[in-house]
């Protein structure tokens, strides 16, 4: 497989229906010493060891005809015996995880990332290589196209055949997605933009690129009007139940429900809509933050172990803040549906006991062994960096306004981070981000970061949000789907109903428990996740009448809850009671006087 480039892979699709990718990789200079191969662990932005060598099937080595002895070292690297010509190494990677971390073939689609099938050749990882994509075999994919932001050598435009990479690096960071997919072409700021969906649909496609071409444009005018990239690709996967997505240096593959998708005839976007273009928007502002404006350790990636930072908080945080807050600013949603997200969001964070024990700087440090490995203990032992992430963001971003008098705003962090990091590829140290807001902002914010980011107190939402005309207040769930959201003018306030505190899922016709909040009645009793409740107080209580039967209840009276644990059937004392104030309303106050409404404008509409 010689290639002008000293690193040459070829990848095709050899048996859809076992998912095998058939991949192989040529070596014009091998190492002689042996040239030693490795797979990554994980892949940038998904901070969790997931071993992608465990779907290498099978793997051999040749010198031209000569088989070449091939020794692992460890679950992820191999050494192959010293050879004095090109080395070519075959292998096999099966592909079938349906998300936008690794791989995935069958009939209908393939898609992969490179960490998922590229093998590095150790200690030529920074040269230039060359890919030869090949279509499956069989009049059945005759159709089959290439969507891709890898830079193309002799193949067509959206067709197989030699793509180049300049070096792994950038290799890895381009994914692939093949198949029937439909095509969306837009422009944004003059650079072409695409969105290639896959699975069935019937979205608006119009709809889907004006409303991204505004929030790609909103997005490249926060950091000062240049995008860092020649075009952009939106790679979506349309499934029956699904939500994700990971970011690249000029693309992002995405997993969506196909009912987000908008519809022919949609007004103001509904909540799937609006969660669908929230995740474009958190994905597209990667293209800053996370992909240029990097932290330092991570620079450069060590993708063979985990590699800790405090600074997610800021880098998945920040981009959680500006995903939603895009979107009304370009006018995709109205101020209204921007708060119930808001709303939504503060919920999450207040119904987690875990807030109040671990800091998002801990979180982010510890996201590969806690965040991204959650348990039915999670909501009580941590807290997420994305959402309350996004909060402390919130809270800086108006503290900032008002004790600058407007004269200065999260914005504007943005964009220095941007200048002094991102634009010259300096990483940002630990402690980079809270020097740069007190030399941007020109304030002392060490009581805030102390509190709010290395401490764990709940950032203050409720004054801030007042000083630009929005009202917050907490109050109890009332039921297991309540979530909060816009306040409705005029309606009468529901009483507060009885709870066991737990959260449950119907499996037939029980309710099986799947989180117990510390101090819930339910912990009270001695529930834990896993149970299943047969009875309470003497009476059937399965998933369609559990709440009902608990909020019936005298409050302050012990009742009997009969529950199976595993296979044992037991009997819990059990006294159901009021939940707590977590579940939060937001609303536009219809007259917060000339200098809050000014103050309003200037964050939800921004203004260069």
């Amino acid at each position: 497989m010689p290639d002008s480039c000293p690193i040459s892979y070829r990848i095709r699709p050899m048996s859809l229906e076992a998912h095998l990718f058939e991949v192989s990789l040529w070596v014009g200079r091998p190492a002689r010493d042996g040239q030693v191969l490795w797979l990554p662990a994980w892949i940038p932005g998904s901070y969790m060891i997931r071993d992608f060598a465990r779907n290498i099937v099978t793997l051999s080595a040749r010198c031209e005809t000569d088989p070449v002895a091939v020794t692992k070292l460890d679950k992820q690297t191999w050494r192959c015996t010293p050879c004095s010509g090109p080395l070519e190494v075959d292998y096999l990677v099966y592909g079938w995880d349906l998300s936008v971390r690794a791989a995935h073939l069958d009939t209908t689609h393939g898609y992969f990332n490179g960490t998922s099938v590229f093998l590095a050749a150790k200690g030529q990882e920074h040269e230039p290589c060359a890919v030869d994509i090949r279509p499956p075999e069989g009049d059945a994919y005759l159709g089959w196209r290439l969507a891709t932001t890898l830079p193309r050598l002799a193949a067509p435009e959206l067709g197989f055949g030699t793509y180049r990479a300049d070096s792994y690096d950038a290799l890895i960071d381009h994914p692939v997605e093949m198949g029937t997919f439909d095509l969306v072409d837009f422009e944004a700021t003059g650079v072409p933009h695409r969105i290639a969906i896959t699975g069935r649909h019937r979205a608006d496609s119009q709809r889907l690129a004006r409303d991204l071409a505004s929030i790609c444009t909103e997005h490249v005018a926060l950091f000062g009007g240049d995008l860092p990239a020649q075009q952009y690709l939106f790679q979506v996967s349309a499934v029956g139940d699904g939500y994700g997505g990971l970011e690249h240096r000029d693309s992002s593959s995405l997993i969506c429900k196909r009912d987000d998708l908008p519809c022919p005839g949609e007004g103001e976007p509904g909540a799937g809509y609006r969660r669908f273009l929230g995740l474009c928007s958190h994905e597209y502002f990667h293209l800053w933050n996370v992909k240029r404006i990097v932290p330092a350790r991570f620079v450069p990636y060590d993708l063979t172990k985990e590699v800790h930072t405090q600074l997610l908080w800021v880098f998945e945080g920040f981009t959680s803040y500006y995903d939603d807050l895009a979107l009304v600013r370009c006018g995709c949603i109205q101020p209204e549906s921007y708060l119930e997200s808001l709303a939504e969001t503060v919920t999450r964070v207040m119904r987690g006991t875990g807030r109040l024990k671990q800091s998002v700087a801990e979180s982010s440090f510890d996201a590969w062994s806690k965040f991204y490995k959650q348990d039915e203990n999670a909501s009580n032992a941590i807290v997420s960096y994305y959402a309350k992430g996004a909060l402390v963001a919130l809270a800086l971003d108006l503290s900032i306004r008002m004790d600058t008098g407007g004269a200065r705003s999260l914005d504007d962090v943005m964009r220095t981070l941007w200048q002094r990091h991102g634009a010259r590829g300096i990483g940002v140290p630990e402690d980079g981000v809270e020097r740069l807001v007190d030399d941007v902002s020109g304030l002392d914010m060490k009581v805030f970061f102390s509190r709010y980011v290395h401490g764990t107190e709940d950032p203050p939402l409720e004054p801030l949000l007042a000083e630009v005309g929005v009202g917050l207040r907490l109050r109890a769930a009332r039921g297991p789907q309540d979530f909060g959201g816009l306040r409705a003018n005029g309606a009468a306030e529901s009483p507060p109903r009885l709870s066991l505190g737990a959260r449950y899922k119907t499996v037939g016709d029980f309710a099986e428990i799947t989180v117990v909040p510390d101090g819930s009645p339910a912990q009270e009793a001695g529930l834990s996740a896993g149970d299943r409740i047969l009875a309470v107080d003497g009476l059937r209580a399965g998933a369609d009448n559990l709440e009902a039967l608990v909020a019936r209840l005298p409050r302050g009276e012990t009742v009997p809850a009969h529950v199976f644990r595993r296979d044992e059937l037991m009997i819990f004392n059990l006294c159901p009671d009021f939940p707590p104030a977590d579940t939060c309303e937001l609303w536009l106050e219809p007259h917060p006087g000339a200098e809050r409404l000014a103050r309003r404008k200037a964050w939800l509409h921004r203004e260069d």
